[in-house]
């Protein structure tokens, strides 16, 4: 048989595989280990809301049957709540699909995507699988440069990814800002932000971009149910943008690629307001606990608008990493992004806090 490689788009060479959070049961496993704590993916620490629980246990009898292709009261559900229209909504099996789904309805080879050198790697994914090109600007003071952004377009522009608050930073860029930024983009470029964080995001200077839809038709704003919803394990991300956009990125979807447990769960977790509320809370005083801490051990961090915290433990982090995950704590080594010291952890639990904090100063202590 011919050499296999000569099977492959050219464009699938230069991708790199995601490399996700080491699963709880895997570490168990490789380590023989019986209790295990995951501070590595940003998952909600308090799990999903009971309401959505509840809702997919009696969805269960029906998954024979093919959830609803066109998400309908879901979609319903969202626009209320959200104040846009139904058909200015698409889904996706995470908002990362979504992600995808813009490669492949808006990028042609060569076109180009301007993202942060330091932000979420499926932006790069999206554009190299289409053989598009690739801008990284480098964040200043771990936040997003948005007038280098600006300053970095050029004809063959398509794209520009701004993740607001920033994954890994967890940093944002405020109203102001992005005001200005979208006032100057040009109307042929599409202006991408990724939300995911949002939700824990407590500045008064955090940007409503959902207003800003009916002034700029190139803003596509994207969410998910992966985060303060707690329903990760389900992969429901949903985007929101001008209609006739929607309408491109639909052509793009897959039929059925939204469960139907995860659009019942979906739809339960934005009536349960309160168990929202409740994971803000404990990620506030979680937060302000770690905070404390790094302060206390010397340790510098990036203070964050999200549910994780990048801190610099001074040493290597993958040797730290590998001796946290030996005492049955799994975190983030930051080596992938460019820093050789620096971790990013969730934030927990109080229990789970305070086990990472412990374990924590015993590594960097030996």
């Amino acid at each position: 048989m011919a050499n296999k490689k000569d099977l492959i788009r050219e464009e699938i060479l230069s991708i790199k595989p995601y490399v996700p959070g080491k699963p709880i049961e895997e570490v168990k496993r490789e380590l023989g280990l019986e209790e295990v704590i995951k501070l590595a993916s940003n998952e909600n620490p308090l799990g999903a809301s009971q309401s959505a629980i509840d809702v997919m246990k009696k969805a269960a009898e029906d998954v024979h049957i093919y959830p609803d292709g066109n998400v309908y009261r879901l979609r319903k559900k969202l626009s209320e709540k959200l104040g846009v229209a139904e058909n200015e909504l698409t889904f996706g099996n995470g908002s990362d699909e979504i992600v995808i789904m813009l490669g492949q309805a808006f990028m042609n080879p060569d076109d180009e995507i301007i993202m942060a050198e330091t932000t979420f790697s499926e932006y790069r994914f999206s554009a190299n699988i289409m053989g598009g090109n690739i801008v990284q600007v480098p964040l200043k003071d771990y936040t997003h440069d948005l007038d280098a952004m600006l300053e970095a377009v050029t004809e063959q522009t398509k794209m520009i990814f701004v993740c607001n608050p920033n994954n890994p930073t967890g940093t944002m860029v405020g109203q102001e800002e992005v005001e200005e930024f979208l006032e100057e983009v040009p109307d042929d470029v599409l202006v991408i932000f990724d939300e995911a964080y949002s939700e824990y995001a407590t500045s008064d200077d955090y940007p409503e971009t959902i207003d800003y839809l009916d002034d700029y038709d190139n803003l596509i704003i994207l969410r998910t149910f992966s985060k303060i919803h707690g329903l990760a394990g389900l992969r429901i991300g949903y985007g929101i943008a001008d209609e006739e956009i929607i309408s491109y990125i639909d052509r793009v979807r897959q039929p059925f690629n939204i469960g139907a447990l995860a659009q019942k769960a979906a739809i339960a977790s934005l009536e349960d307001e309160e168990h929202v509320q409740q994971s803000l809370e404990y990620n506030q005083q979680g937060k302000k606990y770690l905070y404390q801490q790094f302060e206390e051990l010397g340790l510098d961090y990036v203070p964050t608008q999200t549910n994780f915290i990048l801190v610099d433990i001074e040493q290597d982090n993958n040797q730290v990493f590998q001796e946290m995950l030996e005492r049955g704590v799994i975190i983030r080594s930051m080596d992938s992004y460019g820093y050789d010291t620096k971790i990013r952890v969730t934030i927990g639990l109080p229990d789970e806090n305070k086990r990472f904090i412990k374990e924590l100063k015993e590594v960097i202590r030996d």
